[in-house]
């Protein structure tokens, strides 16, 4: 298979969605009686879906047909315009913002349809029928979501969402389609990899958040450099793997990787949000306290999972690895059930993260 890369363009694109990503998680630090409320965290998840789901489009779509041409350029260029709507349309109150919201995420969504019926007429053989399945297939979904402008209240977001929903589940149901025409996994791996990098520098705000609130005493300091190791291993651990571990020569489906991601980026989001809500103490112990280790179970095992499959065989990790790991991880939840501090906390995650990438690279 030829060698793909990344285009500067493709780069661009991720700019803009590293705005979306930070309103996504900016959510999560709104505070109400001692916990993040439920109806935010709900909130979290279904801006942060429509967020992964339209770059994921294009990043797949670009995968299989992109080509550097001006066409390609315009639709990619037309598509950061509703990036932008989009981005400036997430807020806690959501229903203030909902019509730009839906204009922003359809749009995206219905370019890269029409990429696909365009690739459809120029392409042949397995690759037609490819772009054919999605260009004919994906169609469902957006219109299913467009119906909600019809409604309000909480009917409009179930049918929003179920259309999302359905969008999402196409390429799993034409999986058969798909295979035929497999991914680049090289180029697939480094668009995740960038768009991790992205996460993981939300995690450097949230430390950057810490040293502003608190003046620069001993405690942030401390603070802020326990979590920069933590941001450090957490990057040893998965771009080693995505650098030396990993058979980039496979050819699949990809669908391993494209769903993996969203579990692995959206508990990088909650990681980040958790180092502020650690320090700031806002938060209830105990609910920051499950908070912060979901968040980490939540990406060790989406790590994992996503690598498994195109990890080289004989660098696997074994199973009396992976229940060392979890028996560790379940050892310090328990622990800080009964130690109430926030730096420890930090530490032993820290620590958790290190021989994670020890033992796995």
């Amino acid at each position: 298979m030829l060698i793909k890369k990344v285009t500067w363009l493709e780069l661009f694109y991720d700019l803009l969605f590293v705005a979306a990503v930070s309103k996504a998680t900016h959510v999560l630090v709104h505070v109400e009686h001692g916990s993040i409320n439920w109806h935010n965290l709900g909130k979290f998840i279904l801006i942060f879906i429509p967020i992964w789901w339209a770059w994921v489009g294009q990043t797949v779509y670009n995968n299989r047909f992109g080509q550097d041409s001006i066409t390609h350029r315009i639709f990619m260029i037309l598509q950061l315009f509703f990036v932008l709507i989009m981005t400036a349309s997430l807020n806690v109150d959501f229903d203030a913002y909902y019509v730009s919201f839906f204009v922003g995420y359809i749009g995206l969504r219905g370019l890269t349809v029409v990429q696909y019926l365009l690739s459809a007429s120029k392409e042949k053989a397995h690759k037609q029928e490819t772009a054919r399945f999605f260009g004919t297939y994906l169609w469902v979904g957006i219109v299913i979501s467009s119906c909600s402008l019809f409604f309000d209240s909480w009917v409009r977001y179930l049918i929003l969402y179920t259309g999302i929903a359905v969008d999402i589940l196409v390429p799993l149901i034409g999986r058969k389609k798909l295979v035929i025409t497999p991914i680049h996994t090289e180029h697939l791996l480094e668009r995740f990899a960038q768009f991790t990098l992205i996460l993981l520098g939300e995690s450097v705000i949230s430390i950057l958040s810490v040293l502003q609130s608190d003046h620069f005493t001993v405690s942030s300091i401390v603070f802020a450099a326990l979590t920069f190791v933590l941001v450090i291993a957490i990057w040893w651990q998965y771009f080693e793997n995505i650098e030396k571990r990993i058979d980039k020569s496979k050819q699949t489906a990809g669908q391993t990787i494209i769903y993996g991601h969203l579990f692995i980026y959206l508990s990088l989001s909650m990681l980040a949000a958790s180092i502020q809500l650690l320090f700031l103490g806002q938060v209830a112990y105990t609910f920051v306290l499950c908070f912060t280790f979901a968040s980490v179970f939540i990406y060790f095992m989406s790590v994992l999972l996503v690598f498994h499959q195109y990890r080289l065989s004989h660098l696997r990790p074994r199973l009396r690895v992976i229940f060392f790991l979890t028996g560790i991880l379940g050892v310090l939840f328990i622990l800080n059930i009964f130690i109430i501090a926030p730096h420890l906390i930090v530490a032993e995650i820290m620590l958790f993260f290190l021989l994670f990438a020890k033992m796995t690279v």
